[in-house]
Order: structure tokens, then sequence, then C-alpha cells
């Protein structure tokens, strides 16, 4: 018998050390309402399961720690183990501006503090002890009481502290949206928060991080220093939290949830299952009733009237006269109030050059997304509009490559708008003049003059009427995406000679490329077109304008300089000096010899568009130019009469127009 109750005797022993010495490495608790926590002083566990630190009682202390001690290391010089706490707290205050004495999260050798102190001792140290070594204390406290005494950064921050209230590390409280962006927290403002406390055994470090309650962890840390925490922790240490109160309490503290492992990362929390902070304050039914909704009805009331107004105006702003006759170009028509909303109402900003007919926008259409260029006029002449539509329409139908498409147009008040297809480059003049920043070679060159004149070939014999263009240029030739050439603005300054503006009784075109019986009869022909299309060959050949004010007398206009080269024998020399020598030579002598032959000044010498295409594609030889047959424009008596009226499409071409009024007797028009 005595054996057998020996042998009793030493497995009850055995099986109690193993009981007693198992350790707790992790747990979790989603609220706190069967949680057996070792709880003192003010501490209290509310009936839906929320943790409450402190009360209405001044300068008192409140401890709550999971109730077994938990194995930091195995030896008392042996290196601490990583370890990883994360929880739900909240801090809040009848009084937003002013906080009470905060939370700290502790790992302690003991759950004894009765020889603590309240209010700036956190209920964790005293006077005498604060800051010695042998307390084997860590903690991170969440301070909203600015004390000097421990020298404290502000009434709103996050410290690490060990062994004292002095902190090692603090921060303002906050937590970092992105990389660069910062975001202050305000620890006190009644919501809750989650706190990451981590200690990372093999590279010495204590990280923590702050953020609101529905957001993820931020990726970087508001906290983070280098500290060995193998001298300061006990193997088994007890793992709570701390809070106390001063002469003055004015905030409660809350722990909703709590999650702690050693040698891993915490279990999240299930943040659905936390419990509800209580209500603060009695429910303000009678002030919403009294003074709330007298408020909001008074606020409903006035914008709606003034929702009516912004209505009323907004209609007015956009208001359009669809008259019965234009039912029939609807198809055509563009609503004034998608143009300004696709031109940010026509801002500066979005100009993209100005002319003499108006000013052009860059738009972007709301619900397409299409991009268009606007050109808006003044037509104030109701006579002749549905003459005027008409043509609009008709020139709408012009489709070829080598033309910008003309979308539609809107009609409103003394005002026309024309909707054009956006060309991504622009105007050729600004890669040939005014010290460009990107220069077209020649092979770019030639494909935009060969695209030109196809293009007015199709306007003077391939579509279904004649159209003639009337101001051929380089700042109307517009190039797309792939740098291809687009004639633009064609028949516009037909169109205007259906209305009564008196701009119209002059000659329309632009100096330098107006046919000298066009300025004699005022009459455009196809054959003026051709006049105008030469003085562009030899400016896109040239690289210089047909008129140039700031050159030599003898080289003030072009055409007479590239002639005056073919008589010397070298009419290379005319080249753009831009293109060097990278350039296709019988292609360039067509282009020089062609710009020459259609500024003769007798129209019957002109070749006709088809013929020009011809030289262009290599199917006729190029032109031979006799010394004695060329002609040039001479002046004609009584010219001087004779007024000229140009639309320039920038400020330098304006200073061409007004340097060269001195010279208009010879020029007799201008090429």
């Amino acid at each position: 018998m005595v054996p057998l109750k020996v042998a009793a005797l030493i497995f009850y022993i055995l099986s109690s050390f193993l009981t007693t010495s198992k350790s707790v490495d992790e747990f979790s608790y989603n609220g706190f309402r069967s949680a057996n926590l070792s709880l003192d002083g003010m501490a209290k566990i509310a009936p839906n399961g929320l943790l409450k630190l402190n009360n209405a009682t001044i300068l008192e202390k409140g401890h709550a720690f999971f109730p077994d001690p938990i194995e930091f290391k195995n030896s008392t010089n042996a290196s601490a183990s990583s370890f990883s706490a994360y929880f739900v707290f909240a801090m809040v205050s009848g009084y937003q501006e002013m906080g009470g004495q905060g939370i700290i999260f502790v790992l302690s050798p003991s759950k004894n503090f009765e020889r603590a102190n309240p209010a700036l001792y956190f209920g964790l140290f005293n006077k005498t002890n604060s800051g010695n070594s042998s307390n084997h204390i860590f903690g991170v406290e969440l301070d909203t009481i600015k004390n000097v005494e421990v020298d404290d950064i502000d009434d709103n921050h996050v410290g690490i502290d060990i062994n004292g209230l002095k902190s090692v590390s603090s921060k303002t409280s906050g937590y970092w949206d992105n990389p660069d962006l910062f975001r202050n927290l305000k620890l006190n403002s009644g919501h809750p928060m989650q706190l990451w406390v981590e200690y990372d055994g093999i590279e010495k470090q204590i990280s923590v991080t702050l953020a609101p309650l529905h957001n993820s962890k931020p990726n970087r840390t508001l906290l983070q220093i280098s500290y060995d925490l193998s001298s300061v922790l006990k193997p088994t240490m007890f793992v709570g939290f701390s809070s106390a109160t001063g002469p003055i309490q004015i905030a409660t503290h809350y722990v909703l949830g709590w999650s702690f492992k050693i040698n891993g990362m915490a279990q999240p929390l299930d943040l659905s299952r936390l419990p509800k902070l209580p209500r603060i304050g009695p429910k303000k039914i009678s002030k919403v009733l009294t003074v709330y909704v007298p408020v909001i009805t008074t606020v409903s009331v006035s914008l709606a009237i003034w929702g009516v107004v912004c209505y009323v105006n907004r209609r007015r702003k956009f208001a359009e006269v669809l008259e019965e006759w234009e039912r029939d170009y609807s198809p055509q028509r563009f609503k004034f109030k998608d143009l300004y909303k696709a031109t940010k109402g026509f801002k500066d900003k979005e100009i993209l050059g100005r002319g003499g007919f108006g000013k052009v926008y860059k738009g972007v259409m709301p619900r397409s997304k299409v991009e268009i260029a606007v050109k808006r006029v003044s037509h104030e002449s109701r006579q002749g509009m549905r003459e005027f539509v008409a043509e609009i329409a008709s020139m709408g139908r012009l489709r070829h490559r080598n033309l910008v498409p003309l979308l539609g147009y809107c009609r409103r008040k003394g005002e026309l708008l024309l909707v054009y297809e956006y060309m991504s480059n622009g105007s050729l003049d600004k890669f040939l003049h005014n010290q460009p920043k990107v220069t077209l070679n020649w092979d770019q060159r030639f494909r935009v003059i060969k695209g030109v004149a196809s293009g007015l070939l199709y306007l003077h014999e391939e579509w279904e009427q004649v159209v003639i263009h009337r101001d051929i240029k380089a700042s109307n030739v517009l190039l797309d995406g792939e740098l291809n050439g687009r004639l633009g603005d064609f028949g516009l300054a037909r169109l205007y000679d259906h209305g009564s503006d008196h701009q119209t009784t002059h000659v329309v075109g632009t100096l330098g490329y107006l046919a000298p019986e066009q300025n004699r009869t005022g009459k455009a022909t196809t054959s003026t077109d051709v006049y105008a299309f030469g003085a562009f060959l030899l400016e896109v050949a040239c690289g210089r304008r047909p008129i140039d004010p700031k050159a030599a007398p003898h080289d003030l206009i072009l055409v007479d300089q590239v002639f005056s080269y073919w008589n010397q024998g070298d009419i290379f020399q005319a080249v753009d000096p831009n293109l060097g020598n990278n350039y296709v030579i019988k292609e360039m002598e067509v282009v020089l010899k062609l710009g020459l032959l259609c500024s003769h000044s007798d129209p019957k010498f002109r070749p006709s568009m088809r013929q020009v295409m011809l030289y262009l594609e290599g199917a006729l030889a190029p032109p031979e130019l006799p010394s004695s047959g060329l002609k040039f424009e001479q002046h004609d008596e009584g010219c001087d009469d004779i007024p000229l009226w140009s639309y320039p499409s920038s400020s330098s071409a304006q200073t061409v127009f007004t340097q060269t009024s001195s010279v208009t007797n010879c020029l007799s028009g201008g090429r």
C-alpha cells in the first residue's frame, strides 16, 4: 500500500508542476464580457463587455492585466523574445480642448502597484522610483496632458517608456495615410482607435503604429526605435493596462478589444463584435426641434429659391433660337451648352489661335469625349442667314483626308460657332517661322504639300460644287497626329459673302497670297487659289513668309528672291537653311519651279490644281520656266485706292501687314 500511495503522490506533484509551468503565449479578446482579467482600483468591465479603466473619482488608479504571467525569455541573461500587441481604445472627454491623464500599455514583473501614484505617474510609478532601472517596466503611453516634469512634447502624443515616465521616444499622435501624407489624430476625440505595439527580438527594434478604427494598418509606423529589451524584461512578465485620474477628472478611458502574441503577430480583432461606447450627455431632442428644424427649413426654402433663380439664369445663358427652317439642318447643329462645357466656358487658356474671323478654342465634348476645335465668330446680320446656314451644312458634307472636317455649327444671338475636328499638332506655320522648337524635314514637308494640293483639287474639281478657298496659307494648314497636312477654313471667306457685314466690302485674303487680279476686280476664282498655293509652296520650301519686312529691300518679296536665284542658275540657294542639304533635289526643283509658275501675274499661265498634282506626283517633268516669259505683278495705276483686308493668324502676321503697308503701291495686292 505504501508504494502505491507514494506513486500517487509523485504523480500528483508532477501533474501539478506541469500544469502550473505551462506558459500562455497568446490571447485575444473581442470585448471582455467573459474575460477573466485581473482588475483593481477603478477598472471594471461593463455589462456589454467594455473595459473601463477609470471613472469620475479624482486622484485614483485603475489597472487591468491578463491574469497569468507570460514567458518572455527562458533565463535571466537570455535575449527577450519578440512580441506583438494590438488593441482598440477610446478616450472620451467632456471637453474637446482638454484631456485627462492617459492610458499606458504596460509589461510589468508584478501586478501590485500600491506604492504608485495617480495623475502624471499613470498609477505605475511614484516620484522616487520613476526612472529607476530596477523597475523592469516597459510601456507605451497615450497621453493627453503636457507634463513639463516628465518632458512631454505636447498634450496629444504617443511615447515609449522604459522604467519611468520620461519617454525615450515620443511623437504627436497620428498616422501615415500613405508614405508621404501624415494625418493627425486627437486622442481624446471620443472615437475608437487602433494601436499596434511590436518588438523584434532579433533586430532589437520597437515599433508603435496608430490608426483610426476602420483603417487598415499603415505601412509606415508612427514610432520606431532600436532598443534591446533583454535587460528590461524579466523571464516572466504581466501584460496589461494602467490609467489614472488627476485633481480634475474630465476624461474616461476604454479598451474595446485586445490581442497579444509571443514570437508572432497578434491576431486581428473582429471589429464588428467590439462593444459600443456609451452615449455621452443627454439626447438633444428639444434643441433639434426648437433650433435645427427651423434653421433647416429656412435654409431649404432659400436653397430652393436660389435653385430656381439659377435654373432660369442658366436657361437664359444657354438660350438658343431654333427657327422652323433650321430643323432641316439639325444633324449639323450643336447645342451651345455642350460647346460651352467642352471649352470650359470659352476660357482664354483653351484658345488655340486668333484670326480675322474670330478666336479658335480647343474643346472636349462632355459625353463622347471627342476633341474638337470651335471657331467663335460674330455674324450680326439676319439677312441671308438661311442661305448662310445652308452653305455651312453643305460644307459639312465635304469629306477628304486632307481637309479639316467641318462637323457642324451653333447659332446663338449674334454669334456663329463653327465646330471642326481637332488637329493635335496645330498649324503648319509654327513649324516654319519664329525659330520653331521642331523643324519638319523635307519628307514631311513634301507630304504636307502634296496633301494640301490634293485637298485643293478636291475643292476645285472633285466635289459636287466648286469650292474656292480664298485664304490658302501656312497658318490655315493644320497637322494631325501623324503630321499629315489638312487644309482648314475652306469656304469660310465665301460664306461671309452672304452676310451684310461691312468686312465683306473688302477683298478677303492675306497680304502676300492675293493674286493681282483679285485686288483689281474683288473676284476670287480657282486661279486665285492657285496663286495663293504658289506662295504657299515657296513658303514651305524656303521657310520664309511671302513678304518679310525684316529682310533686306531686295529680299523683301519671296517670289522675287526665288526668281532671282533661278535667273542666276542656282534656284537651290532659296531653300530653307534649316534643311541643309537633306532634301530630294528633283522634288525640291519641282516645288520651287511650281511656286514660281503658280505665282505668274497672268492667270492664264498658271496651272490648274490637277496639273499641279501631276507635277508633284512625278507624272509630268518639272516645268520649264522661260526667263523672258515669266512675269510677276507690277504696280497698277490707282491701286493705292483699292482697300485690302487681311486676316492674319497670329501677331507676327499682323506685324507683316502693318510694316508692309508702305509698299502696297508696288505689291498691287501682294502675292
